[in-house]
């Protein structure tokens, strides 16, 4: 049949109300595959486009050993969600491998799992968050990224949420996210955490897991099914290392919070939305309305949840293989935003945010800081830098809010007056503020978008302070770097620039500043890096624990007293009982391992 008959039969069936299929066929059943490596430990997720009539529900992970391709594990393929799962135990992390996922014995989906580069001296981070799959003008999809991506090579990458924004559909727009992004995915490291569109909720407040009682989701909990929760939860993190503490929430729910080590930096991953209290069920009507944010701050209403704060307390003092600590979580520890929709609309608080419930923020803070950990994020669809403070401003952790990759729902910073101590020449909306909760931060920058519009789908780029982060941690001088990336610019092109404000650099001591420091003696160490932790002498509390760079350390605290300190991991830990913390201290504590 020659190609003028058919096409002249293709338009009679037109004609006749036939219609074209709208997707191209599949001829791989892998669309992408997510892994990490965690204490010689692989994890890889497998996703399958569906599985349609009798096609088998199994498939096979092979390695590449001399040349030869060797199958290592089988596993089913899940459903809903179409999944497949391999743990391969006594991972050599030394060596780069192959590997390739094998499906109905002649499809095959390869990629690589890398050498850990703990011999590094700086890991980078590409860091994303709200991804969307509506029209993005300005550009041609997510090339822009990807191309960057292929010449920075990351060491690892971090979606913080908001991979998926259709409510009725995560399957469906998760892998139009792993047909986009999976080219890079199947050859790094990813670490990726559902947020509330994910779960299929315009806002999520996960109140330990109970059923919530409304579509907003105000009143706490989750709306959509518990299978629904589970095939998120499945898809997006089930790659990621063992959780600290499986036992399930209400419903049944899972939990994926964990720590992941890579590269010589260890990363808290928590889940800051799913212990979270619904604002309507702990807070009275009048308090929810009320102007002062300070009566919000009610006992009872939780943040980060027992589970996760212990998790971070343990997590403070583990420090195998680690120089630099990170903890990743959906959103920043402050309500930043001060209009949205609209740059003419003012907000006066969002109980979304992690600025609520002050209590729980600083708890989380008060933990945090202990290991003198940055903070990584997303959801704000406003790109910033703020330095927190609990007691009093600067003594907790630096955080970043990656901006949205695509920017639907604009939210700006823009305060009524400067803030204090602001840096010479810095903008005006830079400094020392209270947020709406009367938290303290120090705004270091902001991308605000440039463009009014609020209502157009069909741009979500221009002007709209799209972009994303690239997190530097330079073991070698124990340095962070924050930078901030505009769309559809090359990021290799020293013409470039990033958003006003980036890069920003700062010292991993940084994240637990002390104005008026108490000192313990100056700790001489027989052997270097050591790990020195700091304990309340009569609580054992940890205060504070650092693997130092070189062989001497001087402690600081907020507080005189009498403190115990541990040098060293594991059984060569000496411990100093009864250590005296004065103002200006000279003593020198020789500490021979």
């Amino acid at each position: 049949m020659n190609q003028i008959i058919k096409t002249f039969l293709l338009l009679l069936l037109v004609q006749n109300g036939y219609s074209q299929p709208k997707h191209k066929k599949v001829k791989n059943g892998v669309c992408f595959a997510l892994y990490t490596v965690h204490a010689n430990t692989l994890k890889l997720t497998a996703q399958f486009y569906p599985v349609k009539a009798y096609d088998p529900f199994e498939a096979t992970l092979q390695i590449r050993e001399n040349n030869i391709w060797e199958t290592v594990q089988e596993s089913r393929i899940a459903y809903p969600g179409y999944t497949a799962h391999f743990r391969i135990e006594d991972w050599n992390d030394s060596t780069k491998k192959q590997y390739r996922i094998v499906y109905k014995k002649n499809q095959f989906y390869e990629g690589i799992i890398r050498k850990n580069p703990k011999e590094k001296g700086e890991i980078v981070m590409a860091a994303f968050s709200c991804w969307s799959t509506y029209q993005q003008h300005g550009g041609s999809g997510a090339k822009d990224i990807t191309d960057n991506l292929k010449k920075l090579n990351p060491d690892v990458l971090f979606f913080a949420g908001d991979q998926v924004y259709d409510h009725s559909d995560h399957y469906g727009n998760w892998l139009k996210f792993g047909e986009t992004f999976g080219d890079i995915i199947k050859n790094t490291p990813t670490i990726t955490i559902p947020d509330d569109h994910d779960v299929g909720q315009g806002n999520f407040w996960g109140d330990g897991g109970r059923k919530s009682k409304d579509r907003d989701g105000a009143s706490g909990g989750y709306y959509m099914p518990v299978s629904y929760i589970e095939e998120v939860e499945r898809a997006q993190t089930s790659h990621l290392p063992d959780p600290y503490d499986p036992t399930p929430i209400e419903q049944g729910i899972g939990v994926y919070y964990t720590n992941y080590t890579w590269g010589g930096i260890s990363f808290a991953i928590i889940e800051d939305r799913k212990f979270k209290s619904g604002p309507k069920r702990v807070l009275e009507d009048n308090q929810y309305r009320f102007d002062n944010t300070r009566d919000m701050d009610v006992e009872g209403a939780t943040l980060l949840g027992k589970r996760q704060l212990d998790f971070l307390e343990d997590w403070t003092t583990d420090w195998k293989d680690a120089e630099i600590k990170a903890v990743l979580s959906q959103t920043i520890f402050t309500n930043l935003a001060t209009h949205t929709p609209t740059i003419d609309k003012k907000t006066k608080f969002s109980t979304d945010s992690n600025g609520w419930p002050q209590a729980g923020r600083n708890k989380a803070l008060e933990v945090i800081r202990k290991s003198y950990s940055c903070m990584i994020a997303g959801d704000q669809h406003l790109g910033s830098v703020v330095h927190h403070g609990v007691e009093d401003w600067n003594n907790a952790g630096y955080s970043f809010a990656v901006p949205a990759a695509a920017n639907f729902w604009m939210r700006w910073w823009n305060p009524d007056s400067p803030g204090k101590n602001k840096k010479a020449h810095a903008p005006n909306y830079t400094g020392e503020y209270t947020d709406a909760f009367h938290n303290k931060i120090t705004v270091h920058a902001v991308a605000n978008p440039t463009h009014k519009d609020n209502t157009a789908k069909s741009n979500l780029l221009d002007g709209r302070a799209a972009g994303f982060g690239v997190i530097k941690f330079n073991k070698s001088k124990r340095e962070i770097t924050y930078e901030c990336w505009k769309r559809n610019v090359d990021i290799t092109d020293p013409r470039s620039k990033q958003y006003d404000g980036w890069p920003i650099t700062f010292s991993q001591t940084d994240n637990f500043q002390l104005k008026s420091a108490f000192e313990l003696p100056e700790l001489q160490i027989s052997k270097p890096n050591q790990v020195v932790t700091v304990r309340n002498n009569y609580t054992k509390n940890v205060v504070s624990s650092l693997r130092i760079k070189g062989d001497s350390y001087q402690p600081k605290v907020m507080y005189a007293g009498e403190y115990t300190v541990e040098i060293g991991e594991g059984t060569s830990k000496k411990r100093y009982f009864d250590i005296v913390a004065t103002k200006k201290n000279t003593g020198v504590l020789n500490v021979e391992l």
